[in-house]
């Protein structure tokens, strides 16, 4: 990964959502009005290394960025809840807001997983941010529960009201997932949401091919509905895009100052 940018400032920045719940960023300036919002993924902070590494990537570029926690998540305030997902898309809302009553201009939101649904569930509804980039967002959110929950997850739901997760590794409590969050997912539409996404504003979705817990399939999908979408596919990479993380900074990055340079041209 290339060195940090010893001209950029992290800062610590807490924004009010709209619960009045306090959710935690590192800000990195570098002196541009430009700024990308980067959003993590399932059970992850502002801090894993994908989101870390993409913030030092947009330094490199010159270009400002702010990671933040999710409500529940990290250290912003709430409880953890397993679906979540429009709630999550109002934080990103109290976000962006903050940043436009600051006068920056966002260039674009990123997120990965989870995240990668969040964006796209924003662009679909506040119509507001001309530039998004789907890191492994799943596309069918009916799948993949199984794999968390175990077999006959929604006849035990509905007698017991809830169904306690265990780490894998260790065996001990990890969180809990209620029959209302699990709903919230099962609920979740990703079609019907990616169909009213504007066609000015512009989707990249980068998916590893050999990603092992959304299938590659989904980003397949997204490509299909989204009116104006790039797929870009990184051979060989896993879920969290492991073992190329520069490719996927420089993907990523090199869609996002194109945007940045049509927006301009298009705003002259």
């Amino acid at each position: 990964m290339a060195p940090q940018n010893p001209c950029v400032q992290q800062q610590r920045v807490i924004i009010p959502n709209k619960r009045g719940e306090k959710l935690v960023g590192t800000l990195h300036e570098s002196g541009t009005r430009d700024i990308v919002i980067l959003c993590h993924g399932f059970r992850c902070s502002k801090d894993t290394n994908l989101i870390s590494n993409l913030a030092v990537a947009l330094e490199n570029a010159k270009i400002s960025s702010f990671r933040f926690d999710f409500s529940g998540n990290g250290e912003s305030e709430g409880s953890f809840q397993y679906g979540n997902y429009l709630m999550e898309a109002d934080d990103l809302h109290a976000v962006v807001q903050h940043f436009h009553e600051s006068n920056r201009e966002i260039s674009a939101i990123v997120g990965h997983s989870k995240g990668g649904d969040i964006v796209l569930l924003y662009a679909s509804k506040y119509h507001d941010i001309k530039t998004v980039v789907n890191l492994s967002g799943r596309y069918d959110l009916k799948a993949g529960i199984e794999e968390r929950l175990g077999k006959d997850y929604l006849e035990r739901i509905r007698k017991d009201g809830f169904i306690d997760v265990k780490k894998r590794r260790s065996g001990s409590f990890d969180y809990r997932v209620t029959e209302e969050s699990l709903m919230d997912r099962l609920n979740t539409n990703m079609h019907e949401a990616c169909l009213q996404i504007d066609k000015e504003c512009r989707v990249c979705t980068i998916h590893g091919s050999s990603d092992e817990i959304v299938p590659v399939q989904d980003a397949h999908e997204f490509a299909k509905i989204i009116p104006n979408h790039k797929l870009h596919i990184i051979e060989g990479a896993d879920h969290a895009f492991s073992n190329h993380q520069d490719e996927l900074s420089s993907v990523a990055v090199s869609f996002i100052k194109e945007t940045m340079h049509q927006s301009k041209d298009t705003a002259n």
